[in-house]
């Protein structure tokens, strides 16, 4: 969203919405208080036409009883001539005399409302007679209260019985509210009135809502024209603000483009003292502050690739490969700020590269890494770059170094190989590698020595197996393990037969190469958890975990079968050379090593003294044992 876009929201949010909402609530309070004018003038005319009712029959309750009082009601004969003059000579518009639900005389318009009653007490008894009596019509009602923009409509039941506007008769009026009569709004009341007999006489009174709808008209008008007055006024303010505000942004902007440029050397132009000049002194500062943080960086990345330079020194130090070539790798990485990475590394002389470690995505890189490694790996310390890609942005860049020292075809032994976006490698960064690259060789190099001498120091050199030494230590260990879980472990002692003979006879070249022979049979018929070892001069060794008695027996026997259909070949090649072993088994759960030993060797010496070329268990005691239960 633009700075503009959002000035025009803000002036929308605090201005427009806000004083469309007073508007709107200005017209209805308008209408509001209109509308209680015209209820408060239709209640007015209700009033004066309740209190005009209840005077006229006041008034004709008084006739009422003026007529009440007159003996010849009494009488049958003279009571309706009687009710007639006098009804003429008061001035009554109706007079009415009746006995419970009888109408005994009914004189004068029948139109006739508020009434007045009184009661005419018989002597003797009898029912008492009711006389009613009106002086006023609903006509002259209806003229009496008839005034501009009001109308007056009275009604008995359904009936009208006067009216002051056309169109009424037939328009029907709720208690209180605003109809429509011939094209004109009224606001009406109806109030219900007591009548002759028993029907209510409903007056309604009715005011023009012409001039109050006008007024209102009128008033909003005003409000309305205010209202866009105060909106035109806003919107010219705006605009000059936005404007000025545009016009400071628009220096603000100029000068971060050129600190994005790396020009630190010109600031801001400052106005007055508000929040903007402010702003300016503190972007000013900022400026001077980013140009020094950037020398310091310069520094940081000297004191770094120091740093980095030291990580390498210790890569001398770690003997742990895998560990080596993921540190290696994540340094190289880390230190070129990549995005990705692997380290390849040639497993034999003669056979291919293969990743043994990767950090991050290679995704669409492939054909660049592979000509970035292949061009690396021709020549021990070698460094090749390849970029993939057009414009800067969407460059992509790969740079491998190879790892020495090369093979005899002249191939390095390793690649490493990172590549990052939108940035091309530097010369400091192919350095940076380069020497990275140097340190994880010579740590390499020293992993492999180490390995070789730790192997040498527990490896007989000419026939491959464990030597004495480190067949003491794994026996030990394997007695550890019986003591602690209760299980048997089986040992096979084995002894060339006749082995002087040889040495004396083809002399001790030949006697090496038949003990070589041996150690690959004794190898060849172990199981990957068995550990054969030389034991001393002609003598092999074979320990056999997990192993009872019987099954050490059939081990023995087939190594000895083996040796014994092993032909060699003699040096001076005037033919071959056939030899047996003489062999010694025991086997113990009781974890007593020197026990073991004692006797397989008591047995080995026992199948020497019986003929040879045999293999003997050892005593009675140890020739039960078995596995746990």
């Amino acid at each position: 969203m633009s700075f503009r876009t959002r000035l025009t929201s803000f002036f929308v949010l605090i201005v427009i919405v806000p004083m469309v909402a007073i508007g709107v609530l200005g017209f209805r309070l308008i209408s509001d208080s209109e509308q209680g004018k015209a209820d408060a003038r239709a209640a007015g005319l209700a009033s004066a036409a309740a209190s005009l009712y209840e005077s006229e029959v006041a008034t004709a309750r008084a006739d009422a009883q003026t007529l009440a009082r007159d003996p010849a009601l009494l009488s049958a004969a003279k009571r309706r001539a009687r009710v007639a003059a006098l009804a003429a000579a008061a001035g009554l518009a109706r007079a009415t005399v009746t006995m419970g639900s009888a109408s005994l005389v009914d004189a004068g318009d029948p139109t006739a409302i508020a009434p007045g009653v009184a009661t005419v007490i018989r002597p003797g008894g009898g029912a008492p007679l009711t006389v009613t009596v009106s002086e006023l019509t609903a006509r002259t009602y209806a003229r009496e209260l008839t005034a501009p923009d009001v109308g007056i409509v009275v009604r008995r039941g359904t009936r009208t019985l006067a009216s002051t506007l056309a169109g009424a008769d037939a328009t029907a009026f709720p208690a209180q509210g605003t109809v429509t009569v011939a094209g004109n709004r009224y606001r009406e009341v109806t109030l219900p009135f007591p009548g002759f007999g028993g029907p209510k006489v409903n007056v309604t009174v009715l005011s023009n809502r012409s001039a109050t709808d006008t007024s209102v008209g009128s008033s909003k008008a005003v409000a309305a024209a205010f209202i866009v007055g105060f909106l035109l006024l806003a919107l010219s303010f705006s605009i000059l603000a936005s404007r000025a505000l545009q016009g400071q942004l628009s220096r603000f902007l100029t000068a971060a483009r050129r600190l994005a440029g790396g020009d630190f050397s010109t600031p801001i132009e400052t106005e007055g003292h508000d929040e903007f000049a402010a702003l300016g002194e503190e972007f000013n500062n900022m400026s001077t502050q980013l140009a020094h943080r950037l020398d310091e960086l310069s520094q940081e990345r000297v004191r770094l690739r120091e740093s980095i330079s030291r990580i390498g020194q210790t890569f001398a130090s770690n003997l742990d490969r895998q560990a080596l070539l993921e540190l290696a790798l994540k340094t190289a990485v880390d230190a070129v700020q990549g995005s990705c990475g692997r380290l390849s590394i040639r497993p034999a002389e003669g056979e291919p590269l293969a990743e043994v470690v990767s950090e991050g995505s290679f995704q669409g890189l492939g054909e660049a890494i592979s000509e970035a490694e292949q061009a690396a790996s021709s020549e021990p310390g070698a460094v090749a770059q390849r970029d993939v890609g057009g414009d800067t942005a969407n460059r992509i860049s790969v740079l491998a170094a190879a790892l020495g020292p090369g093979g005899p075809d002249g191939g390095a032994n390793g690649v490493l190989t990172v590549a990052r976006r939108s940035r091309p490698f530097s010369v400091d960064d192919r350095e940076l590698i380069r020497s990275l690259s140097s340190q994880a060789t010579l740590a390499l190099e020293n992993v492999a020595l180490h390995v070789q001498v730790s192997r040498q120091a527990v490896t007989d050199e000419l026939t491959g197996l464990a030597n004495h030494g480190r067949f003491q230590e794994v026996l030990d260990s394997e007695m550890e393990q019986v003591r602690r879980y209760q299980y048997p472990v089986g040992l096979i002692m084995l002894d060339i037969d006749d082995f002087k003979a040889i040495n004396d006879t083809y002399g001790h070249q030949q006697g090496d190469l038949v003990l070589k022979h041996v150690a690959r049979i004794v190898r060849e018929n172990s199981r990957d958890a068995d550990s054969p070892a030389r034991y001393g001069g002609e003598e092999m060794a074979l320990v056999l975990p997990h192993t009872d008695l019987e099954g050490s027996h059939a081990i023995a026997e087939r190594v000895r079968a083996a040796i014994e259909a092993l032909r060699i070949s003699l040096l001076d090649g005037q033919g071959t050379l056939r030899i047996t072993a003489s062999v010694g088994v025991t086997a113990s759960s009781e974890g007593d090593k020197d026990g073991l030993v004692g006797e397989a060797d008591a047995a080995l010496y026992e199948a020497k003294r019986t003929g040879k070329n045999r293999t003997i268990r050892a005593t009675a005691r140890t020739a039960n044992v078995s596995g746990p239960e």
